[in-house]
């Protein structure tokens, strides 16, 4: 991790084509500009971390049940 001190208008340059800007500071919070290729996906850690969470719930079945069923099919499809 790197842990930087900024001030308004400085940037940080992350590998060849990302930019992050430091635009304001009021009280505790930071205003910041990104610029990113646009296939490059921008998440705020908070919504970030509810994908994730999402997407491991949905990747482990409700119903062990319906494992063991998909696990039959299989073997009489062969």
């Amino acid at each position: 991790m790197l842990a930087l001190t900024r001030k308004v208008g400085e940037r940080i340059v992350i590998g060849d084509n990302i930019v992050v800007t430091v635009v304001g500071v009021k009280g505790d919070n930071i205003r910041m500009t990104i610029e990113a290729p646009k296939e490059i996906k921008i998440y705020r850690g908070e919504i970030f971390d509810a994908i994730a969470a999402e997407n491991k719930q949905a990747a482990v079945p409700n119903d062990i049940s319906e494992l063991d069923m998909l696990k039959v099919l299989q073997i009489n499809m062969k």
